[in-house]
């Protein structure tokens, strides 16, 4: 594609109020995306409304299509097409396919098998945890994970997959020179180093609330299937599975503690038919195991540790649970008790929560050798 093919391409795809649907309505009608921009307003006037004709003829479009081809001009930035070798063949197949994707980082990962992996921004210490392990491990068998690098779970999911050579990709809601939220731009900066960024806003795009289902589509689209990690019942990650299973993806979850509201989302999705998983072996089974891959030495069973067996963990279960229920359940005092506490906590086997109540941990996954 020629720079004057792709600043049309970009300025079609970037003007306000065209979209997907409508900019392949453009192409079917006048072949191509320099004459669709470049024609009268009688021609244009049954697909584009008149805010959108004016938006065209503002150079709206224009402008933030010369911004991108100077953006992708710097180091591992690209501007990728529906009309790219690379462009991911199920994304593409879409109706909604983005015409135009922002992408900073490995492009060759889109070549990658992948997994999306979503769920609550406000994940427990457990989901995070659950959410690090499944990814690590399943990127360590070859799937690249996706995810949409808001907080909680998607940055879980991302932070364990990041080290693995599938590595990770972030789809945003925001223009690509933007990060949100901002607790995560050091994230964000080192998946730009080994992983991959999509977007397909414009640059300098905001966050705002109506552009996050949009970005869910695209993480649904690339994926074969979604895992949802934790869920409440009103989550934007139950969107991503519902879009998923759309889409004839496989849609999985894992079940949680019947007190955790953060784990509604995830029983209401397997009431009505997604695959319930316990470990990264179920996800494989659902989704498929890739060859050659060194994941079975990974997932062997490690052996009960010393910590498995301090009575303290065995108390707290695997619901949280509060001070002085462990006090009654232990028999031991508060100072005994918050000695107890204190040791597993420093040594990561429990994490401490909001309501003077604790959880215990996920062991750290054993590495592929």
């Amino acid at each position: 594609m020629t720079q004057q093919t792709l600043l049309d391409w970009a300025t079609l795809a970037l003007t306000p109020g065209i979209g997907p649907q409508r900019f392949l309505q453009l192409l079917q009608r006048f072949g191509d995306a320099g004459h669709a921009c470049r024609a009268g307003h009688g021609q244009l006037r049954d697909i584009l409304d008149s805010k959108t004709l004016a938006a065209l003829d503002a150079g709206d479009g224009a402008r933030a299509a010369e911004a991108a081809l100077q953006w992708a001009a710097g180091a591992d930035c690209h501007l990728l097409t529906l009309n790219d070798d690379d462009y991911p063949c199920q994304l593409a197949e879409a109706g909604s396919a983005p015409p135009l994707l922002f992408a900073r980082g490995r492009r060759s990962l889109l070549a990658q098998p992948m997994l999306a992996v979503v769920g609550s921004r406000h994940a427990t210490p457990q989901g995070a945890d659950n959410a690090r392990d499944f990814s690590q491990r399943l990127a360590a068998h070859g799937y690249s994970i996706v995810s949409g690098l808001a907080g909680g779970i998607d940055a879980a999911a991302h932070e364990g997959a990041l080290p693995e050579a599938a590595s990770t990709i972030a789809v945003i809601g925001t223009g690509i020179d933007r990060v949100y939220p901002a607790r995560n731009r050091e994230l964000a900066h080192r998946i730009a180093g080994h992983g991959l960024i999509l977007s397909e806003f414009a640059l300098g795009t905001p966050p705002l609330a109506g552009h996050f289902p949009q970005r869910n589509r695209i993480i649904a689209g690339l994926a074969r299937g979604c895992l949802v990690v934790e869920a409440a019942p009103q989550s934007g990650s139950l969107i991503t599975a519902r879009l998923a299973l759309e889409a004839g993806r496989d849609v999985m979850a894992i079940p949680g503690s019947i007190h955790n509201p953060q784990a509604r989302g995830c029983h209401r999705l397997i009431r009505d038919g997604a695959r319930l998983v316990e470990s990264a072996d179920d996800v494989l089974d659902e989704i498929g195991r890739l060859p050659a891959a060194p994941y079975a030495k990974a997932t062997a069973t490690p052996a009960a540790s010393d910590a498995d067996a301090h009575p303290l963990l065995a108390a707290i279960g695997y619901d949280p649970v509060d001070s002085d229920t462990l006090a009654a359940r232990l028999k031991l005092t508060a100072g005994e008790l918050y000695a107890m506490l204190l040791e597993l906590e420093l040594a990561g086997h429990i994490e401490s929560l909001d309501g003077g109540r604790y959880q215990r941990r996920s062991p750290a996954p054993s590495r592929p050798t």
